[in-house]
C-alpha cells in the first residue's frame, strides 16, 4: 500500500520508517536516563535491565530486577520505567516485568558502572 501526502508525494508507512531494531535502540537511550535514586549509576549500565522485547504491534515487554527485594523503589522505579518508555514514538504499549531469576549481584553492572563507582 503506498500512502501519499497533501501533495501528493509517496511517503512512508510506518512500518518502512522504522523497524523494532531501531526501536529497541531507542527504548535503551531512554533506559540509559534513568537512574537508581541510591547508586549514581543508570539502571541499564547498573544490569537491573534483562531483556527489551518488541513486536512487530510496536507492543514492548521488559524485564528487569532490583538490587534486593526489599528495594524502596520497587513500586516506582518500574512505573517510571514504563512511563518513559510509553514516550517514544509508535510504541503502543509497555509492560515491566519484575523479576528476582536470577538475583541481582554486582557482576551484572557494566564495566561503566563499576569504574563509576570506583569499582575497578
Amino acid at each position: 500500500m503506498n500512502l501519499y501526502n497533501l501533495y501528493g508525494e509517496k511517503t512512508k508507512t510506518m512500518e518502512q520508517e522504522i523497524n523494532t531494531n531501531e526501536l529497541g535502540e531507542s527504548i535503551v537511550k531512554v533506559l540509559k536516563g534513568i537512574y537508581d535514586p541510591e547508586i549514581p549509576v543508570d539502571i541499564y549500565e547498573l544490569g537491573l535491565i534483562y531483556d527489551v522485547m518488541v513486536n512487530t504491534d510496536y507492543e514492548v515487554k521488559i524485564l528487569m530486577t532490583l538490587t534486593s527485594p526489599n528495594c524502596p523503589v520497587a513500586e516506582s522505579l518500574p512505573r517510571e520505567v514504563e512511563e518513559k518508555v510509553k514516550t517514544i514514538e509508535y510504541i503502543k504499549d509497555v509492560d515491566v516485568e519484575i523479576t528476582f531469576d536470577p538475583p541481582w549481584s554486582k557482576d551484572l553492572m557494566s564495566e561503566e558502572a563499576k569504574l563509576e563507582l570506583g569499582m575497578l
